[in-house]
């Protein structure tokens, strides 16, 4: 039966301020940390990644960020997730900063974790950003590429996944849990955490998540709402959204390599062979809305 009360599902617990946090203490693994944050115009909140890289996502409004590794003004322009395109800053390890909300409540999500590397700053905006629309039929999704493999940071993997109206997504159900190379050393699964931010469009909307492995020692199934977070530890995590609403999930990941690669359970990965054609729902969000 669907719980709330699942170890893996983190609820928000206030309406401003920071409303989510998550660290390896709680989550019970070794890398990620999160935080979500409301601020009001004009507010400042401070922070230092220490040993950490970090991720700033801004999820909705305007902020401008001052730091030891340079100065961003006005990061961000979409009002919210369902509004246009991700502007996210990449700080490295041993940076102190200062963001500043520039509008009215901004909404901005960090995701660090530890690296023993030294990489530059940089400031993602929309025109960085690939999007891929994924998958068929009513497993179609977009995936739009903020940190993707590739990118010049140690550990950190983000990317911000939008699922239509009675759609699955992350289906067939991968996971990636274990780290395996071939022969020639090309990795074919990487051991990942991996935390799912969830955002729906309407405020009594939600999505359902599966969680299981092989022989089902963890079989949930998780009711997830706006501003729930998901822990997803190991085993595969297909996800399905609400008829009538929108779920979008921000995913941080990190683990044994700056990867994306996962094994699909072989019980469902047949149909993969069988979508016709794409949603054409799809994109969400895209350049184009915002001009």
């Amino acid at each position: 039966m669907p719980t709330t009360k699942s170890p893996l599902l983190v609820s928000p617990q206030t309406d401003s301020g920071e409303y989510l946090r998550i660290s390896p203490e709680s989550a019970g693994w070794e890398f990620l940390n999160l935080s979500a944050r409301k601020m009001r115009q004009g507010e400042k909140w401070s922070f230092q990644t220490d040993e950490n890289e970090l991720a700033l996502v801004v999820l909705g409004g305007v902020c401008h960020v001052r730091s030891s590794r340079g100065d961003w003004k006005n990061i961000g322009r979409r009002p919210n997730v369902f509004s246009g395109m991700p502007y996210t800053l990449y700080l490295p390890r041993h940076t102190e900063f200062s963001v500043e909300a520039a509008s009215e409540n901004p909404d901005i999500a960090c995701g660090w974790v530890p690296t023993d590397e030294d990489h530059p700053p940089q400031l993602v905006t929309p025109d960085d950003v690939d999007t891929e629309i994924r998958g068929g039929d009513n497993f179609t999704r977009q995936i739009n590429g903020i940190i993707p493999p590739g990118f010049d940071c140690h550990r950190l993997v983000v990317v911000e996944v939008y699922t239509p109206s009675g759609n699955w997504s992350s289906y067939p159900g991968h996971k990636h849990d274990v780290h395996r190379e071939d022969a020639e050393g090309n990795i074919l699964e990487a051991d990942l955490e991996e935390i799912y931010f969830y955002k729906i469009d309407k405020p009594e909307g939600y999505a359902y998540q599966r969680l299981y492995n092989d022989d089902k020692s963890l079989d949930e199934l998780i009711l997830a709402r706006n501003s729930h977070a998901v822990l997803v530890p190991e085993g595969y995590h297909p996800v399905v959204s609400a008829p009538g609403y929108t779920t979008y999930y921000l995913n941080f990941l990190a683990g044994t390599a700056q990867v994306l690669t996962a094994t699909d359970d072989p019980e469902y990965a047949w149909v993969k062979d069988t979508w016709k054609a794409r949603d054409p729902r799809l994109p969400v969000v895209s350049m184009a809305m915002e001009k």
